[in-house]
């Protein structure tokens, strides 16, 4: 689970994707010399001292009218509203900027912890630049070079220092699901047709994230706990019917979910925001379900489903898993044949591989199609163990794990797939070397 969100805030051009690189440890964000490339927020998942978070990189703000800081702007607004604590990065070299000072005001009015890095300070001759940035009064500046490593550490220790502690709410014998999705396609009114269609709705309890509401009720014996994506406030500029916000606010629901609900709009179709919404729910490697809604406004015939879903499988080619399911939520029609799916896909999720079982169909596998030469060598599964499930995960032990090829790791989960029924979960597949 994350503890919380940290968002990178800062003037163009001061580092702040090349930080928010070096903090999730891989080449992520878009790394440019040229002011205002990174325009639209980044997430990453981050780890520190055993403790996980989530880390936003933003684009730069500017007082003066640049290209596409209206659309920055907003984005660092909602970033620095829904963030726990706020990593602000100022240019070492530049000194303090009348921009410093602007986003300086900003900050203050958030009352939210905030870490002052002052970046570009490469050597132990640039130190001295550091203390003039006392006089933005957000504490003890960080002297950093995110470019060569230097500070990192010290700002990690910082934001675990100041991330809240979030004590997950752990639902049993429930089974907890999300809904998710770009704004106006119908994931409030799924919500509403899901619990008004019940006559037993145990509670609405209010969640552990801030704004979000955890419902639970029970349907033909079972119970469920509906995690409820909080809209965005009406805050100054910041309005959910701009799609590029919809990914914070979900973020933290797919955590406390299993099964993801992706609900996408009939009339307009797959759209790349839909794939950057579900994308952390993949990351996640959480059970997902395609929800087609609105259907009841497409014109039908007795093709239109199967058309329908061989688009979203060619839009959405590693979701081959995900059952899709076709609704109109506002009309309450075909409600009934969400649940089936929702009870397969968490089965799914939880299912478990008996060991010698699993051996077997690893190695009829390897007879139908021996591994393939890759990196210097031939790949060799000598054993194979599922450790865990939520999504189920297996451990191959092999002689070398560089050998194993992509396209061949695909072979070996589309086998289990065959073999069991996975509908809805993602496979984990890990190879180690044995010992």
């Amino acid at each position: 689970m994350n503890k919380g969100i940290v968002a990178i805030v800062g003037t163009p051009n001061v580092g702040k994707s090349t930080l928010f690189n070096r903090i999730i440890g891989q080449r992520h964000a878009i790394v440019d010399d040229e002011s205002g490339i990174t325009r639209d927020r980044l997430y990453g998942k981050a780890s520190w001292l055993t403790q996980d978070f989530t880390i936003i990189d933003t684009g730069g703000i500017e007082i003066k009218n640049a290209p596409f800081q209206k659309q920055i702007r907003l984005q660092v607004e909602l970033a620095i509203e829904e963030a726990d604590v706020i990593l602000y990065v100022a240019d070492g070299k530049l000194g303090i900027t009348d921009d410093d000072r602007f986003i300086c005001k900003m900050l203050y009015k958030t009352y939210k912890p905030v870490i002052l890095a002052v970046n570009k300070i490469d050597n132990k001759e640039m130190l001295y630049q550091v203390n003039e940035f006392y006089a933005l009064g957000l504490g003890d500046p960080i002297p950093t070079s995110s470019t060569h490593g230097i500070g990192i550490g010290d700002i990690l220790d910082k934001i675990i220092e100041l991330l809240p502690e979030k004590k997950e709410k752990i639902y049993e014998n429930a089974i907890c699901f999300s809904i998710i999705g770009r704004p106006n396609v119908g994931k409030s009114s799924l919500t509403n047709a899901i619990l008004n269609q019940e006559r037993v709705i145990v509670s609405d309890i209010e969640g552990t994230t801030r704004d979000s509401i955890d419902t639970s009720f029970k349907r033909d014996g079972q119970n469920y706990v509906v995690i409820d994506t909080a809209g965005l406030k009406k805050r100054g500029r910041i309005y959910e019917a701009i799609d590029k916000y919809s990914a914070l606010r979900a973020l933290s629901s797919i955590d406390r979910s299993q099964i993801v609900l992706l609900v996408i709009d009939a009339e307009s179709g797959v759209t790349n925001q839909d794939k950057h919404v579900v994308g952390y729910a993949m990351e996640e490697n959480k059970a997902i379900i395609i929800v087609v809604n609105k259907w009841d406004l497409v014109e039908h015939n007795e093709n239109s489903m199967n058309d329908f879903s061989k688009k979203i499988r060619k839009e959405f080619k590693f979701l081959d898993y995900a059952p899709i399911v076709y609704l109109s939520a506002k009309n309450k029609s075909r409600i009934q044949t969400l649940f089936p799916e929702i009870i397969l896909a968490y089965n799914s999720y939880n299912f478990r591989v008996g060991t010698s079982v699993l051996n077997d169909i690893i190695a009829d596998a390897q007879i139908m199609n021996p591994t393939p030469i890759f990196n210097g060598g031939r790949l060799k599964i000598y054993f194979a163990l599922q450790v865990s499930t939520c999504p189920p995960t297996f451990i191959l032990s092999v002689n070398n794990p560089d050998y194993m090829h992509f396209s061949y790791e695909r072979y070996i989960e589309n086998r289990l797939r065959d073999s069991f029924e996975f509908t809805g979960s993602p496979l984990k597949i890990v190879c180690r070397a044995r010992k």
